[in-house]
């Protein structure tokens, strides 16, 4: 059984293969049991797009996450954390370093939105105690949303996988199942997919660069935060509700982005630029993984 086994056991492209078929099963069958039951329990209205409904979900993809990594974990005997998400490193200076990055590029987009016509605020959504609720859960919503997708697809998954094609590659590869598993979204179209791989392969450069994974969750975060809870994007034709401000998107696609929001607006180019540009400047050498 050479073509499975090598000189360091099953060879990494069947480990990142494994794993990614035990995370996405696992995450199917917690998406079709245990979100409805959070749903339920907690009387979540699950017809619009709202914090707390994509909070019962991203549960069980962190759930699905975790325990997969944590199985690989076990057979490599190695620690959970062990894949670029030291805990001990947990939300200290790389992750701020990663919402400062998240917000910058989301603010910027959203200006540039705003000043070509295709954002416009009509003043705030909140009152009462929603000023205090909404913004607590998008921002618990976006930190499960960081680190569990941050973990799913350049953890375990990028990382086995460059033991054995080293990391471009395996990073192309990773980020390539990112993208594809997005064109599920209603209304998916060319740009919003290229933007998307293109963040991917950022999230990658950044990992390289920085020896972990928590810039790119920190950044993840904020971006996700910036553009559904306070830019108020749109999703997949749907508006998030509990937002910050009461805004309308009016103009073409390329300015907005149309059904799909901020990811696939043409002006999420030059701020990826930026982006690259600051990484490359702020950690000039690739650096060992910090496990």
């Amino acid at each position: 059984m050479v073509i499975f086994k090598g000189s360091n056991g099953v060879r990494a492209g069947w480990r990142a293969a494994g794993f990614l078929v035990l995370s996405l099963g696992l995450v199917l069958v917690f998406e079709g049991y245990l979100s409805p039951l959070l749903a339920g329990v907690f009387h979540v209205d699950v017809t619009t797009l709202n914090a707390a409904a994509m909070l019962c979900n991203e549960v069980s993809i962190f759930i699905a996450v975790v325990l997969s990594t944590a199985l690989c974990a076990v057979l490599e005997h190695r620690r959970i954390d062990g894949y670029g998400l030291p805990l001990r490193e947990a939300f200290r200076r790389t992750f701020w370093e990663g919402i400062a990055t998240g917000v910058v590029l989301a603010a910027l987009v959203g200006v540039l939105m705003y000043a070509a016509g295709g954002f416009v605020i009509t003043g705030f959504a909140l009152s009462g105690t929603q000023w205090i609720v909404q913004p607590l859960l998008w921002a618990g919503l976006m930190v499960l949303v960081g680190i569990a997708e941050e973990y799913w697809f350049r953890g375990y998954f990028l990382q086995s996988m460059a033991r054995g094609m080293g990391f471009w590659p395996a990073a192309v590869v990773s980020t390539l199942v990112f993208g594809g598993l997005h064109l599920t979204k209603a209304h998916e179209n060319f740009i919003d997919i290229f933007n998307i791989m293109a963040l991917g392969l950022l999230l990658c450069f950044a990992l390289q660069r920085t020896g972990s994974l928590w810039l790119a969750v920190g950044f993840h975060c904020a971006f996700d935060f910036m553009q559904f809870f306070v830019i108020g994007t749109r999703n997949g034709g749907n508006q998030p509700v509990g937002t910050l401000l009461h805004a309308s998107f009016p103009g073409p696609a390329w300015v907005n982005g149309g059904p799909l929001g901020t990811e696939a607006s043409y002006f999420m180019l030059p701020a990826m630029l930026l982006l690259f540009g600051y990484l490359a400047w702020r950690y000039p050498a690739p650096r060992a993984l910090d496990a």
